[in-house]
């Protein structure tokens, strides 16, 4: 049966183009130069076993508040009723548990680093799950997987609301669909209940950059960003935002193996991988991911996004952040599925830990990743302040929230369907059939 998927799949490969899904018609791309041999290689190591468990995480205080707060700044894990997440396929969690290049298109939405809500924490660590452990009714964990390219329900994706292969222009249209998803929603007391969530988005604009080095600005970046984020205080009362820093990419140019799988790099990011080394392409992508980096910190660390209600917090744990590492040095492929691209569930689990240590730290103390060779510490939340930290230095300080540009500026929405729904199916089918989680 397996040899029969794969030959399907591979026909269906060859012989049906993508047009309007760039993630997908790479993928295919990439797909073409596998033998069937190097398409049906099993990576074990990439996934886990069924019976693997963390050990229990207990705290000193995980009691919700003795009313609903109403202030932004005196909200407990435990008061927290709502999570979200939006982004792209770090987010969708593209591939987390493949164990074959095949499997990369499967969305492993239930073990993302910031939602994913299959299992326990024991199971997974991820945000979702450790909220859960504060309360266990929080709504919105991603329940289960999907593939990229069908439409899923909310039954399937949870307010997981990434889209693989997204930009930041894309952003604006991701914020619009929460914010009608959470209005709607029956689960969800959309005036009383305190939300949380979180964003990453903007590494594929690196990817990107000198396919479009306007659409791919970071005065876009910027603009795109100001435009979800304002939408978000505009609209949705009891909201905290986490806004995490994109990683330097550079380093992902070492993230390489002799095998087929790797390649995919090439397709999924080209800008970054395919200049030489010291090259002068090379050298402006490098300044630019930094100030992408800078001009995130300019636009939040400001009292723009902050209000009784409502708070903005940059994350930044992922700021200097390098690939885990043997101690040879070599990469830890480990932490990186078949397409040396994105994380396996190992990698997103680190993600989870920073991002919960981050939200319990004020700025300008908040832990950097310097490498993900080391296991993060989860932390509690501190005893004498048990609260998620919002309050921007800016607003202690007395500094004016900063005039914006308008709210309703365009997105320049593309859309992600792919009709190959034939080849979708299988994959879903191969996902659940070879017990993947």
């Amino acid at each position: 049966m397996e040899w029969l998927l794969i030959a399907v799949a591979t026909c269906l490969l060859a012989s049906c183009p993508v047009k309007g899904d760039d993630w997908r018609w790479e993928y295919e791309e990439g797909l073409r130069h596998y033998s069937e041999e190097a398409l049906k290689k099993e990576y074990p190591e990439k996934t886990r076993p069924a019976s693997f468990k963390h050990p229990p995480f207990r705290c000193p205080d995980m009691t919700p508040s003795t009313s609903i707060p109403t202030s932004v700044e005196l909200v407990k894990a435990a008061d927290i009723k709502v999570i979200a997440a939006l982004g792209d396929s770090l987010t969708t969690a593209i591939g987390a548990n493949a164990t074959t290049v095949l499997g990369i298109p499967i969305e492993f939405r239930h073990v993302s680093w910031s939602i994913g809500g299959y299992g326990t924490f024991q199971d997974v660590i991820t945000l979702a799950n450790i909220i859960r452990l504060f309360n266990p009714s929080v709504v919105g964990p991603a329940p289960t997987k999907t593939v990229h390219g069908t439409p899923a329900p909310l039954s399937e994706t949870g307010f997981n609301l990434a889209v693989t292969g997204h930009n930041t222009f894309n952003l604006p249209g991701q914020t619009r669909h929460l914010i009608d998803t959470l209005k709607t929603y029956e689960g969800v007391n959309f005036d009383e209940d305190w939300k949380l969530l979180t964003i990453l988005i903007g590494m594929n604009d690196i990817c990107d950059y000198c396919k479009d080095k306007s659409l791919f600005s970071v005065e876009n970046f910027v603009h795109y960003m100001s435009v979800s984020l304002e939408m978000l205080m505009n609209e949705v009362p009891r909201m905290i935002v986490n806004v995490v820093q994109i990683l330097p990419m550079e380093t992902l140019r070492e993230v390489q193996k002799p095998t087929p799988g790797c390649l995919l790099q090439r397709s999924f990011c080209s800008c970054l991988v395919k200049p030489a080394t010291g090259s002068a392409d090379l050298k402006e992508l490098i300044e630019v991911n930094l100030q992408f980096q800078t001009a995130l910190e300019q636009l939040l660390y400001s009292a723009r996004f902050f209000k009784s209600d409502f708070a903005v917090v940059l994350q930044p744990f992922l700021k200097y952040a390098d690939p885990p590492r043997h101690p040879n040095g070599k990469i830890d492929m480990s932490f990186f599925t078949p397409d040396c691209f994105h994380f396996t569930m190992k990698g997103h689990e680190e993600l989870a830990k920073g991002l919960w240590n981050n939200m319990f730290q004020p700025e300008g103390e908040k832990f950097m990743v310097e490498s993900f060779s080391n296991p993060i510490q989860l932390m509690c939340p501190p005893v004498d302040h048990p609260y998620i930290y919002t309050k921007p230095n800016a607003v202690k300080t007395g500094q004016s929230p900063q005039p914006g540009p308008p709210s309703s500026g365009g997105s320049h929405l593309t859309t992600f369907i792919s009709p190959i729904t034939a080849l979708a199916s299988l994959l879903f089918w191969w996902a659940t059939n070879m017990a993947l989680i």
